[in-house]
This record gives C-alpha cells, sequence and structure tokens, in this order.
C-alpha cells in the first residue's frame, strides 16, 4: 500500500528513515546515443515508508525543506553516493562520475563543501567520480551565494552541473554569470513532440553551449526520436527513460558492467588563438578585421556531411554579388549551391583540412539564384580552415574569392589555343607559349618534333640561342621584342632566319593580359617564308 504522509508525518520519520536506510540514491544511466557507451549517472533521492511504502519527491522533498530537514537528508545522500564508488572501484569494475543534486538549502550553508570534501575524504573517493548539480531555480534570488559555492566546488576539483536550464525565468542571464560546467536541458520544451517552436529552441541552446565549451545532456529523453532529434543538431548525451528509468544499486552495477564506457568530451574547443566571447561581441577587435579588414569570410559548421552557416561577413556578399544579403546564406542549405561533383570536391578538401590542421583551398562552381539577377553560375576559390572541434562537429573559418572571369578567360584561352595548336600541326607553322612570370616557355608538338626541343623551356630564350635553334646575331634584336610584350606591348613580329640553316621564319607574337591590364603571358608562332619566285 502506498499513503501519501503529511509534512509532519515526514518530519517526525525522518531520522529513522535515515537510520534505517528508508531515504537511498537510485540511479538513472547518462548513454551517449551516438555510440551507446555510458557516460554518467545521476543519483535520485528516494523514501520509501515501511508502513506508509513509497513518498514521491515531488511530496516529501518540500517537506523536508520546509522543516530544515534538506541540508541533512543531501549530505547523508551524498555518502550513500559516496560508498556506492568505493564499493564500485573495490570489486574491480571501473565506475563512471555520478552526479548529486544540492539544494538551495545546502547553498546557504557557508561550509557545505567543507563538510562533502570530509565525506568524500573519509570514504577515499576520488573528486573525479562526483558531480554536483545545481538547478537553474536555486540561483535566482542568491546569485552572489551560488557563485561563491561554485567556486569553492571548482577550487576542490568538482565539476558543476546546471540541471533543468531552460525551465526557469532567467535562464540565459544565469547561465551567462555562473561559471558551470555542463548543461543539462530540459526537455519538457519538447512537449512529447520532436522539432516545432520547442525544436527550434533546443537547437538554438545546443550550438550556444557548444560556443561556451560547455557539454549538454538532454534529461528526460523518453522517445528513439527525440533522441535521434538531439543526436542530429549537435547533443548525444542522454538521459531518460528511452535508456533506462532510475535503478537500485544493484542493477546499476549490472548495467555497468554491461556497458562500455566513455568519459564526456568538451564542448566547441576552439584554437587555442580564437576567443568565443570577444569573436562574436559586435566591439571586439576580432569582430572588426571579420567584418571589415579580411575578404570575403565565413564560418560553418560541418558534421557527418552535415554543414550549416553561422555567420558571413559583407564582403562574402559582395564576393557572391547577386543582390544577395546574409540570410540568403544563413538561412539556406550551403550545399545546394554546389551540385554533386561540387559537394564532393568540398567535402573532400574539409576532411584534409581536419587530418592536416592546416589551411586548404578548393575551386567549386556554384549555381546561385536571386530575385533580381535570375540564375548565374560563379565559380568560387575557398581557403578553409578548422578553428574548433566538438566531437565529430568542426567549426570551419573560410575565406572566398569570385574566380569566375579568371576561370572563364582560362576555358576561352584553352579552347582557342587547342584548336590554333591542331591547326598549326597541319599546317607549316610551329606555335608556343611564353609565361612572363615564371620565364618558361612551352612549345608545341611540332617545336619538339623538328626542332627537338623539351616540353618546358626554363630561362626562355637564353637555351634557344644557346643551343643554336636562333642565330647568335639576334639575341640582341629578340630579347628587346620580348621586352616590349612585357612592358604593354599587344604584339610584336619580325623575320627571323631559325636554325643553322638559318632558314627565314616570320615570327609573331600576341600578349594575354590580366584584368588589371599587367602582361601574363605571349601567345608565338613562326611562319616559314616562302620566296614568291620559287613558287612561280
Amino acid at each position: 500500500m502506498e499513503k501519501r504522509m503529511s509534512t509532519e508525518e515526514l518530519a517526525e520519520r525522518f531520522d529513522r528513515a535515515i537510520d534505517e536506510g528508508h531515504i537511498y540514491a537510485l540511479y538513472q544511466p547518462q548513454i551517449n546515443h551516438a555510440t551507446g557507451r555510458m557516460i554518467g549517472a545521476e543519483a535520485l533521492m528516494r523514501w520509501k515508508d515501511p508502513e506508509y511504502g513509497m513518498q514521491y519527491p515531488a511530496d516529501f522533498i518540500p517537506a523536508l525543506e520546509e522543516k530544515g530537514l534538506i541540508y541533512r537528508a543531501d549530505l547523508y545522500l551524498f555518502e550513500q553516493i559516496c560508498r556506492f564508488q568505493r564499493k564500485i572501484m573495490e570489486s574491480g569494475l571501473n565506475p563512471v562520475p555520478i552526479s548529486f543534486n544540492i539544494s538551495r538549502f545546502d547553498i546557504y550553508e557557508h561550509d557545505y563543501v567543507t563538510v562533502i570534501e570530509e565525506i568524500r575524504n573519509r570514504v577515499n573517493v576520488p573528486v573525479r567520480l562526483l558531480r554536483a548539480e545545481i538547478t537553474e531555480s536555486s540561483a535566482i534570488g542568491g546569485m552572489e551565494l551560488v557563485e561563491d559555492l561554485l567556486s569553492k566546488l571548482h577550487e576542490a576539483g568538482y565539476v558543476v552541473e546546471m540541471d533543468d536550464f531552460g525551465s526557469g525565468y532567467s535562464s540565459l542571464n544565469i547561465l551567462k554569470d555562473l561559471s558551470v560546467d555542463v548543461i543539462k536541458l530540459d526537455m519538457r520544451f519538447m512537449s512529447g513532440n520532436v522539432g516545432g517552436r520547442g525544436g527550434i529552441i533546443i537547437s538554438s541552446m545546443v550550438q550556444m553551449t557548444k560556443w561556451l565549451r560547455t557539454p549538454v545532456i538532454a534529461e528526460g529523453v523518453e522517445t528513439m526520436e527525440q533522441a535521434d532529434y538531439m543526436k542530429s543538431i549537435g547533443c548525444n548525451y542522454i538521459q531518460g527513460y528511452l535508456y533506462s528509468k532510475p535503478i537500485s544499486d544493484e542493477e546499476f552495477t549490472k548495467e555497468l558492467d554491461r556497458l562500455d564506457h566513455e568519459p564526456m568530451a568538451a564542448a566547441m574547443k576552439l584554437v587555442d588563438t580564437m576567443n568565443a566571447g570577444k569573436f562574436w561581441s559586435p566591439e571586439s577587435l576580432e569582430t572588426l578585421i571579420f567584418s571589415n579588414f579580411v575578404g570575403g569570410a565565413a564560418i560553418f559548421t560541418y558534421e557527418n556531411g552535415k554543414a550549416e552557416i553561422l555567420r558571413v561577413n559583407p564582403k562574402y556578399i559582395k564576393e557572391i554579388g547577386m543582390n544577395m544579403n546574409a540570410h540568403d546564406f544563413i538561412d539556406k542549405n550551403p550545399w545546394r549551391n554546389l551540385g554533386i561533383e561540387g559537394k564532393r570536391a568540398y567535402e573532400f578538401a574539409i576532411k584534409k583540412a581536419i587530418k592536416s590542421n592546416e589551411e586548404e583551398t578548393v575551386e567549386t562552381w556554384r549555381t546561385f539564384e536571386s530575385r533580381c539577377c535570375g540564375e548565374e553560375k560563379i565559380c568560387i576559390r575557398s581557403n578553409i580552415r578548422v578553428i574548433g572541434r566538438a566531437g565529430e562537429q568542426y567549426l570551419i573559418y573560410a575565406m572566398i574569392q569570385n574566380i569566375t572571369a579568371e576561370k572563364k578567360r582560362y576555358i576561352d584561352l584553352f579552347d582557342s589555343e587547342r584548336r590554333f595548336r591542331f591547326a598549326s600541326e597541319q599546317a607549316n607553322v610551329y606555335a608556343w607559349e611564353f609565361d612572363f612570370r615564371t620565364r618558361e616557355m612551352r612549345p608545341c608538338f611540332r617545336c619538339m618534333r623538328d626542332l627537338h626541343l623539351p616540353p618546358v623551356i626554363r630561362n626562355y630564350p637564353e637555351p634557344v640561342f644557346d643551343d643554336g635553334v636562333f642565330p647568335e646575331d639576334y639575341r640582341e634584336m629578340y630579347y628587346k621584342m620580348l621586352s616590349d610584350l612585357e612592358n604593354g606591348a599587344e604584339s610584336a613580329e619580325a623575320v627571323i632566319p631559325l636554325t643553322v640553316g638559318r632558314v627565314p621564319f616570320h615570327v609573331r607574337y600576341t600578349t594575354e593580359f590580366d584584368e588589371n591590364g599587367k602582361p601574363l603571358k605571349a601567345y608565338g608562332s613562326a611562319t616559314l617564308v616562302v620566296d614568291n619566285a620559287e613558287e612561280e
């Protein structure tokens, strides 16, 4: 039989409950939904009276608080948790950290940390196996006391968790002011459903906590659909009836033996040179540089094939063009513009950057569409680098450059040159190209076949004079021709006797310029000079 006891009855039976073990702990495992491994557990206080049966926490905890007994109950349960951990260690099993709850009344006891440390040291349990858990509501109205308690707990080496985050009225302020190590999300936002407004709020919370480098545990997960949704937004750690109800120490020991374990990973770990707080602050130097002094840049997350753009700067939008704005990028799937081949190339570059921890470059064609400009295909060169990591999620910094004009010019020239070389091989014509920057000359097939030239001639034209292809007495004239082209001449031509037989050829050059008018390459050809009299 279960019968609810009154506040007075609970108070009267409290001492006996402590002495005879009617108050005890149940343990609810915490599981990594991505791996199925146990990362920890939470100890929950229960009271089973031999006469009245099970008493519910919603009834007896407020009664103990009202009668000033909750402090003693919490210390008693803390000692039971320590003894349980000691028992696990002595049995040869590998323990996981267990969280113990701190009530708001414990916070008012200035010697609370001193007392639990005395208990822990007496039972001889490492502090790494215990996690302190405060509720969000306990911090409201007593912020200075909570800050002092957290400071003492951290000094003693405890990991501190904030329970029921999101259920209070001042969640963001509390998260801003309290340096907790783990956030436990209240899944009541879901109200039994996945997605919707509640899902949007929880997704935002998870992303926010990653930037605070704070791991997240979803508490109260009851369905596989909820767990899969949490995993999809980057929260793998689950506590709730889906995996296990709160269980006895004997049942928990069996689960501990059955399941593999793993430590809780930290949330987003940024590169050492980055400070998350400064980066998101609109007044910081980091944001000033990102927005105004670097080229087109974006920050996005990548995890198992999924990407989400978090931020783009004004120059990113300008580089793309198309009269778009930041929302056109942040609110959309970043893969939508790339196509299958582009996505494959970009992901390959991301994986290289993850592995190398260095900057990687990738060029991709993307199709953009806007209301005013219609649809346009643009080639983007991206330099990407990993700047943060949280488990399998990576934070990527990308610098972009619109190289569409450069690519189209190269394609046009390649096609033109290909056609020209094909024609020259059918006629009595030689062709080559000269790169002003590298001083390299690349001859056509007929040049290599007839004149025995290599595929690439470096420090051109010095080697062709040394080999006798060009006569020595034309050296000065030929060097001046190349100098005029390099200084901006669009073309140049002359009749030059080539090879040891001094056969006259009509040599012509045409210059290719970049978008700033600077000469890039010169395309040369040599056509045999035919004597009209001989022809007749």
